[in-house]
């Protein structure tokens, strides 16, 4: 990482190399954001005197409806040519189009978690919580919040969702960005892309080929400080205050910060591709589209939360 005042080459190595195997930073954030989610839910339980054994199963069902829900909303939302181009590919981290390749878990859309979430909750609050939806809600965005930060923080370590160019002093050179693996290793002449991919940054032989990459906006950091906000608030509303006794209020108040984040990140990414392509659709981003009927279920449900017992 080469600093120049506020802005920054961004050229990180994939992980924790084990030699047997490698812990890649993307996949530990994931990682991060379900156990730190795990021990936050676990604390609201302890104060509202539900057995721990919930918990366990809510992890496994949230767990679960994010990974499948990115997943699928991904495709449905951005890449659908894949339901009759590549259909394997879908659930599996493979591409089989045009040649075989394993690919890892990758495209997951945020708006297709916090849908299957919301689903998977309706069946979890009647069959298993035994509480009302809005209640298992109003607790489990509180968490949802704080592992938003990290999967974000996942993605600037993956170099994707990157924003436009951008001469402000936010700027960030995503070396891995500009150069895809094929792209590194035929610049550098180095068969090995995580060799060819350092040898941009480290080696002076190659120094050149950092000067081209444009700066562009980190999107992925403005996306996960707006996110650490959107968790404190939250927190501090539920322990602090008796907000967790109006049943809808935190759930609401979740979706019109979070999205509203992501609706005004949105102008200064890249586009990520899905139905803006169409003319008809043009004027906002995909993520815009998606975000606005979570805001205005959102300002539905804080202005009519009403306090319980």
């Amino acid at each position: 990482m080469i600093l120049h005042s506020l802005q920054f080459v961004w050229n990180p190595s994939e992980g924790f190399d084990l030699g047997v195997f490698m812990i890649r930073f993307y996949s530990l954030t994931w990682v991060i954001a379900f156990i730190l989610g795990w021990y936050i839910t676990k604390k609201i339980f302890i104060r509202e005197n539900e057995p721990i054994e919930k918990l366990d199963s809510l992890f496994i069902y949230t767990v679960l409806a994010t990974m499948l829900g990115a997943r699928l909303g991904h495709v449905l939302f951005y890449e659908s040519k894949l339901f009759y181009e590549d259909p394997l590919s879908i659930l599996l981290p493979i591409r089989t189009v045009p040649e075989f390749e394993f690919t890892g878990f990758s495209g997951l859309a945020s708006h297709g978690a916090a849908i299957a979430i919301i689903i998977t909750m309706i069946y979890f609050s009647k069959k298993i919580m035994l509480r009302p939806l809005l209640w298992v809600l109003d607790r489990i965005v509180i968490a949802v919040a704080s592992g938003a930060v990290f999967i974000r923080l996942g993605n600037f370590f993956n170099s994707e969702i990157v924003g436009h160019e951008t001469t402000s002093s936010f700027g960030v050179k995503f070396i891995q960005d500009f150069y895809g693996k094929r792209d590194a290793v035929m610049a550098t002449k180095i068969a090995e892309p995580k060799e060819a991919y350092k040898a941009i940054t480290n080696n002076p032989e190659f120094a050149q080929l950092a000067e081209v990459v444009p700066y562009k906006h980190p999107a992925q950091l403005y996306e996960a400080i707006g996110y650490v906000f959107v968790f404190m608030i939250l927190y501090f509303l539920y322990w602090k205050t008796e907000a967790r006794l109006k049943q809808g209020f935190l759930f609401g108040l979740f979706l019109i910060l979070l999205w509203s984040i992501r609706f005004a990140v949105e102008y200064v990414k890249e586009s990520q591709g899905g139905f803006e392509t169409y003319t008809i659709f043009n004027a906002l981003s995909t993520g815009q589209w998606l975000s606005i009927p979570f805001i205005l279920i959102g300002l539905y449900f804080v202005i009519k939360a009403k306090k319980t017992t």
